[in-house]
């Protein structure tokens, strides 16, 4: 994997960094600025002093002034878990480019982005269950154990969103941003969102799909195999097909859209032919995924 990205591609992803709306539990201090104030060279704001409070917080200033004890807060500055869920069930392994390479590509700079800014990085593969863990890693120096776990997966399986991001929200200790590589082709896939936001996830989806999965250029009567199952189904691509079809997937990109804005969920639909530069640079941070 690492033959994908030059060097100066990385440099340039080092400038970024994931963007977290709220304070998570670290276990350890790191380099991430959370609004939970605690001990830190930068001011953040008074309290009232309570019993117990350490003396050598009070500010001496103020009290000259208001006769009265204040202690000071700083911001805190704590490091995340990252969580990057990639798809590998059968039906990703389609499309030219393929969305597999593009997913296994896409998570590899969203890993190295939060390698590179200090955060803690796990990465899980799915398809009817999980597949694949790499354990968390934290560090520019986990960067080619990153890239070599991503390198090993290939695709397997059906697709079963509901259990596979149900077990992973169930038993997983520490929430965090999360992103979600998929091309969302399994019906439960609500459900599965819903588990996940059963924790404190802040979750991201990149909806990886083909060209041709969008506006198929088809004609003729075809026998179709569903990659998945294996199930054939005869269809004759006509005029009125094609416009039904097209029709019906920007009516589920607009079910997933809404989806995802009524819970909090950022969304972001590509296609394998979208200059990967634009999805970093562009697309992830207009929806406020990387900053």
């Amino acid at each position: 994997m690492n033959q994908l990205f030059d060097e100066k591609f990385l440099r340039q992803l080092e400038r970024l960094a994931i963007l977290s709306k709220r304070a998570m539990a670290g276990e350890i201090q790191g380099e991430r600025r959370s609004p939970k104030r605690g001990q830190s060279v930068e001011f953040a704001d008074y309290r009232n002093y309570t019993r117990g409070d350490d003396f050598r917080q009070i500010d001496w200033n103020v009290y000259a002034r208001l006769e009265r004890f204040f202690v000071k807060l700083f911001v805190e500055e704590e490091d995340l878990t990252v969580h990057l869920l990639i798809d590998t069930s059968r039906s990703m392994d389609w499309g030219a480019p393929n969305k597999l390479w593009y997913a296994q590509r896409a998570t590899a700079a969203l890993g190295y982005i939060a390698l590179a800014g200090f955060d803690r990085v796990t990465v899980s593969a799915f398809n009817a269950g999980l597949a694949e863990t790499m354990r968390p890693r934290r560090g520019k120096q986990q960067t080619f154990a990153l890239f070599d776990f991503l390198a090993g997966l290939a695709v397997d399986g059906t697709t079963d969103m509901r259990t596979s991001l149900q077990r992973y929200a169930q038993q997983t200790p520490r929430a965090g941003p999360l992103m979600l590589i998929t091309d969302l082709l399994d019906p439960s896939w609500q459900d599965g969102l819903r588990a996940l936001q059963s924790r404190p996830f802040e979750i991201t989806i990149l909806h990886v799909l083909s060209p041709d999965e969008i506006d198929p250029m088809l004609e003729g009567d075809l026998r179709l195999i569903d990659t998945e199952t294996g199930r054939p189904i005869e269809v004759t691509a006509d005029f009125d097909l094609l416009s039904s079809y097209r029709e019906n997937v920007q009516r589920w990109f607009e079910e997933i859209r809404e989806f995802c804005s009524r819970r909090g969920i950022a969304y972001a639909q590509v296609d394998t032919t979208a200059p990967f530069e634009r999805l970093i640079f562009a697309l992830l941070q207009q929806r406020g995924v990387l900053g």
